[in-house]
């Protein structure tokens, strides 16, 4: 049966189920609809499978093909998005997208970030965020710096004292041997030096009350080396096991 315009008061149910959090009784949500599943909306064709509760493909009708503005989001001639949304939007399973995310505010996630099939992950070298190594129930995040090999660092001002104690969750989480200290005395000169690093501490030397900046770098063990240069065309020729790592800017040289 083919209708022209079809008029829906109160809700639309299609399929069977319970939806309750669409209200029952006097509390029914007006204008409100459940659909059982799966639905498509947009291009047929883009789903030759379900891939989903909800499949949005492209606007094929030509009749909708002109300037629309939704609050102030989107403007397409020819609407180039298949999903715009202007006010929040909570998703509570896998996000499957095949073309471009745009977001005009931010993009928050509970859980993790992929890209590239999950080649990419947020976590990952570059930014990381992980289960701490040495307390149970805690997280540890960092943003690391950009150099050959993955390295963490401290840094801070030691008065009075000649013990630098390093970080407790470095123990287990970095090569000890690996690990170099850089000091500055302040106010004068104080022929300040490394004495030795043992016990997770770095014990300084000095001819004066030492007053000085320290920066200290180590490299990670949860992982292998950086091959920092490779023979290859393209990020994916890398050497290493590309799954450690969140490559930034993949196609950064050709601005793909």
């Amino acid at each position: 049966m083919k209708v022209p315009d079809l008029y829906i008061g109160k809700r639309l149910f299609c399929g069977s189920g319970n939806p309750i959090a669409l209200g029952l009784g006097p509390t029914e949500a007006r204008g409100s609809c459940y659909f059982e599943g799966p639905v498509i909306m947009g291009d047929p064709g883009s789903f030759p499978i379900v891939n989903a509760t909800v499949m949005i493909g492209p606007n094929i009708n030509s009749e909708s093909s002109v300037p629309v503005i939704l609050g102030g989001l989107c403007t397409p001639l020819h609407n180039p998005y298949s999903l715009c949304v202007t006010g929040d939007a909570a998703i509570f399973d896998n996000l499957d997208v095949q073309s471009n995310i745009a977001a005009g505010s931010n993009i928050i996630a509970q859980g993790e970030v992929m890209s590239r099939c999950g080649g990419h992950i947020l976590s990952a070298k570059k930014n990381f965020d992980i289960p701490h190594p040495t307390k149970e129930g805690w997280r540890l995040r960092h943003t690391c710096p950009e150099g050959p090999s993955n390295d963490v660092y401290v840094r801070g001002k030691i008065k009075g004292s000649d013990i630098i104690e390093l970080p407790e969750y470095w123990i287990g989480f970095v090569d000890p041997e690996s690990i170099t200290v850089s000091l500055t005395a302040i106010g004068s000169y104080q022929n300040v030096i490394v004495e030795k690093i043992e016990n997770n501490k770095v014990y300084l030397k000095s001819e004066t009350s030492i007053n000085c900046h320290y920066h200290i770098f180590a490299e990670r063990i949860d992982g292998e080396k950086l091959i920092a240069e490779y023979e290859g065309d393209t990020p994916a020729d890398y050497p290493g096991n590309n799954q450690e790592y969140s490559v930034s800017g993949f196609h950064y040289d050709i601005k793909e």
